[in-house]
């Protein structure tokens, strides 16, 4: 008999960031080593912290890794994205209900094209890749070729990644229509062949309820039920037009958040984008059942849309998480996004520390999909997705973190400053799937 084949270990040196707990609660919660060690077995954390203790652990034969002056990290996670979108990213229109006519609609109608879609699901990844995010929760269209041809490409990037069959039987153009039964059937078929299969996860994805019937809305609930460790991903309260027609399509609803608790669209798993005109019955719901808000600061600001209230999220305790909602936002890069969620909750009369910044785009994110331990952190045997981020990648930044005195001053430049150009490497189950040019 052969003698089982030895993975090798792979050992990681640099400083070292990751969250066990959200900041905002616990003094604790942020894990940082100026001197880390990252250990990798098998395409899983064995053990993460200080080099010095670590260090002692490896046997002689483990080459380390060393890249001084950079960050290892947890790798991105963005909560809501639109592959289909790509292409028509920075498209100018006077608000949500305009752009998707003028744009988005025509643009995902391409995608009954499998080598299209194959195409732009590539290009697609491999950007998410350069920006440092290693898992997203994506909309896919209408098309079952389009989940097929993301879910393939992932797939040979061994990534771990969340998608779904857009559902949408009315109030859309006819070459995007699909059925009430026929978008479940679709998006049944959909999960029995992706759902759990390497790191692929399935979402079940009512477009916005505007766009799907009351009977499709019923179908979606109950097939929740029936998987309930699939996930759930729509819309809800993005701008003020929206929710009006929400509202006048659903007259028996208390509030357009309502629309899908009636439905059964409401429990752990479920991420809904935007959250701006809810009320705090909504938030309170929201919070009750484990439901969480996929902040998008980048989008909402572009669309103008609104600005999240983060006062009254965090008051009512709703799971939060970060999201560059491509293509109505203006941006694939997470740190991007986190200087405009600064923004935004300044306006709103807060102030974001870094530190929950970061926290939002790795563990919070992680916490709100429900895949804490899985992803998010480097506990011991989640999945080695991980970052190297170089606080040197320009000259301003540069300058700027080599005045830095503390860690909150420096991951603050990393989050006002940084973009694609501060992600050195990318890895994906300890595999480096993008580096640096």
């Amino acid at each position: 008999m052969h003698a089982p084949k030895q993975v090798p270990t792979q050992a990681y040196r640099a400083s070292l960031l990751h969250f066990i707990d959200d900041p905002r609660l616990n003094e604790q919660a942020t894990q940082w080593h100026e001197d880390g060690l990252l250990i990798v077995r098998d395409g899983r954390v064995q053990a993460a912290g200080d080099y010095a203790s670590l260090k002692r652990t490896l046997d002689d034969a483990v080459e380390v890794q060393h890249f001084p002056g950079k960050i290892i990290a947890p790798g991105f996670i963005d909560s809501h994205i639109h592959y289909p979108q790509t292409d028509i990213i920075g498209s100018p229109a006077p608000g949500l209900l305009p752009w998707l006519e003028q744009y988005t609609f025509p643009a995902e109608r391409q995608f009954q094209d499998p080598h299209h879609a194959s195409e732009v699901a590539a290009f697609f990844l491999d950007e998410l890749l350069r920006c440092g995010t290693t898992t997203a929760m994506v909309y896919c269209t209408v098309h079952p070729a389009s989940v097929d041809a993301f879910f393939e490409a992932s797939s040979s990037r061994n990534l771990r990644m969340i998608a779904g069959k857009v559902l949408m039987d009315r109030n859309c153009p006819e070459f995007l229509r699909d059925t009430a039964e026929g978008g479940i059937r679709d998006s049944e078929t959909l999960i029995k062949k992706w759902h759990n299969k390497g790191r692929q996860l399935y979402a079940i994805t009512p477009r916005f309820a505007p766009t799907s019937s009351a009977a499709q809305l019923q179908l979606a609930g109950e097939l929740a039920r029936a998987y309930p460790d699939t996930f759930i991903q729509t819309h809800v309260a993005e701008n003020r037009d929206e929710c009006a027609w929400a509202r006048s399509l659903f007259p028996q609803a208390r509030s357009y958040l309502d629309i899908y608790d009636g439905y059964g669209l409401m429990r752990q798993r479920a991420m809904y984008g935007h959250c701006i005109w809810l009320d705090d019955e909504d938030r309170a719901r929201m919070a009750d059942t484990r439901s969480a808000v996929a902040l998008c600061p980048t989008s909402n600001l572009f669309l103008g849309s609104g600005l999240f209230d983060f006062k009254s999220a965090e008051a009512a305790g709703m799971h939060l998480s970060l999201a560059t909602d491509v293509g109505g936002g203006t941006s694939f890069s997470m740190l991007q996004t986190m200087n405009e969620t600064y923004k935004v909750a300044r306006m709103g009369g807060c102030h974001l520390p870094a530190t929950r910044l970061f926290y939002l785009a790795t563990l919070g994110s992680a916490r709100s999909m429900q895949l804490e331990g899985c992803i998010g952190n480097f506990a011991k045997d989640t999945e080695a997705d991980f970052i190297l981020l170089d606080p040197q990648a320009t000259p301003l930044m540069a300058r700027r973190t080599s005045q830095c005195n503390s860690l909150e001053e420096l991951l603050f430049a990393l989050a006002l400053l940084g973009d694609d150009r501060s992600i050195a490497a990318t890895y994906a189950a300890g595999k480096q799937v993008h580096v640096r040019k």
